[in-house]
C-alpha cells in the first residue's frame, strides 16, 4: 500500500475505486450517524461509487482515506474540493469518520496528515472547513487540528432536506509554523 503520509496510528492515501466494498459496508454502517451532517445520501452501490469518484478526475477535487497503518483498514475519509489555483491556493474540506471507527483518535491524527499533506505536496496555501453549528464532535476535531473559526454561514448547504446553517473554519500555512 503506498502512503502518501504516516503518523503513529494512521497513514493518508488516495481513494480508490478498490476501496469500493469495504466503503460501502462503512457507509451502510454510518448512515444514521452521518445523515444529518452529510449532504447527499450514502454511497452504498458501484454505480454511485462511480459517480463519485469521477470528480476526482479533474483538477479541482482530490479524494483521500485515512487507514489504520497496520492493517489498512479504512477509517476515514477526506475530500479536498473546490481547489483554487494562483494568487488563492486554496480549498476547503469534507470528512467522515464512520460509526465503527468514531471516538478513537484516527481522524484528528488523519487530518493533521492531510494537512500537512496539502501544504506540502500539494502546495496549497489555506484550507477551509465548513461545519454545522450543532455538530460538536466536528467542531471539536477541527479545533484540535488547528483551524480557527472565521465565520457563520446562514443557509449554507442544502443536507438532510433542509438549507443549514455553517460555521466557517479554516488554517493556514503560516498557523502550522506558530
Amino acid at each position: 500500500m503506498i502512503y502518501l503520509a504516516e503518523g503513529p496510528r494512521v497513514a493518508i492515501r488516495y481513494i480508490s475505486l478498490r476501496d469500493f466494498e469495504e466503503l460501502a459496508v462503512l457507509h451502510e454502517e454510518s448512515a444514521q450517524m452521518l445523515a444529518r451532517w452529510m449532504p447527499g445520501g450514502p454511497i452504498v452501490t458501484y454505480a454511485d461509487f462511480e459517480r463519485y469518484m469521477a470528480r476526482f478526475d479533474g483538477p479541482l477535487h482530490e479524494g483521500f482515506l485515512i487507514c489504520l497503518r497496520d492493517t489498512g483498514a479504512i477509517v476515514g475519509r477526506v475530500n479536498v474540493n473546490n481547489i483554487i489555483r494562483g494568487t488563492q491556493q486554496s480549498a476547503t474540506i469534507g470528512y467522515s469518520a464512520y460509526a465503527t471507527t468514531t471516538g478513537r483518535g484516527y481522524m484528528t491524527e488523519g487530518l493533521g496528515l492531510l494537512v500537512g499533506h496539502a501544504f506540502g505536496e500539494m502546495e496549497l496555501h489555506r484550507l477551509e472547513a465548513n461545519i454545522q453549528p450543532d455538530n460538536g464532535p466536528s467542531l471539536n476535531l477541527i479545533k484540535r487540528v488547528g483551524f480557527q473559526r472565521e465565520g457563520y454561514s446562514p443557509n449554507f448547504q442544502f443536507v438532510d432536506g433542509a438549507w443549514r446553517d455553517h460555521e466557517r473554519w479554516a488554517i493556514t500555512v503560516e498557523m502550522t509554523r506558530a
